[in-house]
């Protein structure tokens, strides 16, 4: 059989910025810039890109920082997380537009969002990032359309992923495009990680907590009271405790979350049956009945279109515990 001639080896950039965060930075170098040629022939020529060229990277890892001219040959980009708060250079960003109008794939890992949105590239598309900073997101660049739940997504060609390990994620994800699921599961088994997780970020937000902390100060005790009583308490109740009518406490909730007090109340449920199911071994159903969603059933759709993932699967994940991985002898 003819072997796959290595001159259409597809190439990968990966740009570095000033003080990048190391794991963010060598997750692209570690998927998509060790020798996998063993895998398939045609693995990827690789390459570091900075505004100016510098020293290697790494004991084991021995690529050479190129300069941004090599960003016009990559069919692949990758933006690693960023500082949210620095300025990229003008002439990276450039770099960028030019390389997404000839057709590069280019994507971002966590905060590495700020700097295509900078670009304008992500303007009227859907795009991920870490949780603690899709609000800032938001803020700064309005016309980028955060989706906050997401490990990682698509969309128009660019792709961007949430928090470090969603990064992971993605790069595995851009393998199994190019070269089919058996190699992008064989890099995942050589890397020790899943080659696709289920469910979505929201399952790895503490608390869902944007709604709570709003609420805080002047309607405290209305928290604390619910959450007491969470397994039969109605929105009725709850304008009665605080004393105003449900109408005012629909605008109340609205002006101080952005929700509506049956869509926070139902928040709270949800994240009282995530810790159940972290910290106990109760049954789905009885875990149900005590947040006040009734059912096992009724819960695992509510979970589902939260979290993306089934109760059974994130206690598997989050449960507290020995596991045989970490189990003294």
């Amino acid at each position: 059989m003819r072997k796959e001639s290595v001159s259409v080896r597809p190439s990968v950039a990966v740009v570095v910025l000033a003080d990048a965060p190391l794991f963010e930075l060598a997750i692209p170098c570690e998927v998509f810039g060790l020798d996998r040629r063993d895998l398939t022939e045609r693995w990827y020529r690789f390459a570091l890109v900075g505004a100016a060229p510098r020293a290697s990277v790494g004991r084991w890892f021995t690529a050479e920082v190129r300069g941004l001219a090599a960003l016009s040959r990559a069919e692949t980009i990758i933006v690693p997380a960023v500082q949210t708060n620095m300025e990229p250079p003008s002439e990276v960003l450039d770099a960028l537009r030019e390389a997404h109008a000839r057709g590069a794939r280019i994507a971002s890992i966590c905060s590495g969002a700020f700097v295509l949105a900078a670009a304008g590239l992500l303007d009227g598309r859907r795009a991920a990032t870490h949780w603690m900073h899709a609000v800032e997101l938001a803020h700064r660049h309005p016309r980028v359309r955060v989706d906050r739940d997401v490990l990682y997504l698509q969309d128009g060609g660019i792709w961007t992923s949430a928090g470090s390990a969603a990064g992971i994620d993605l790069c595995l994800e851009l393998v199994r495009q190019d070269f089919g699921s058996a190699v992008a599961n064989q890099v995942a088994r050589r890397m020790v990680v899943p080659p696709h997780r289920d469910g979505g970020q929201a399952q790895y937000v503490p608390d869902r907590s944007a709604g709570r902390q709003a609420i805080q100060g002047r309607d405290a005790a209305l928290e604390e009271w619910v959450r007491g009583r969470l397994a039969q308490v109605t929105v009725a109740e709850m304008a009665r405790f605080a004393g105003v009518s449900e109408r005012t406490l629909v605008r109340r909730f609205h002006e101080r979350t952005r929700t509506s007090p049956q869509r926070w109340l139902q928040r709270e449920r949800l994240d009282a049956a995530r810790a159940l199911l972290e910290v106990t071994d109760a049954p789905v159903d009885s875990i149900a009945r005590r947040v006040g969603l009734g059912t096992a059933t009724n819960l695992r759709q509510h979970f589902a279109r939260a979290y993306a993932t089934t109760p059974s699967a994130y206690r598997s994940r989050f449960q507290q515990g020995d596991t045989e991985g970490t189990r003294r002898t």
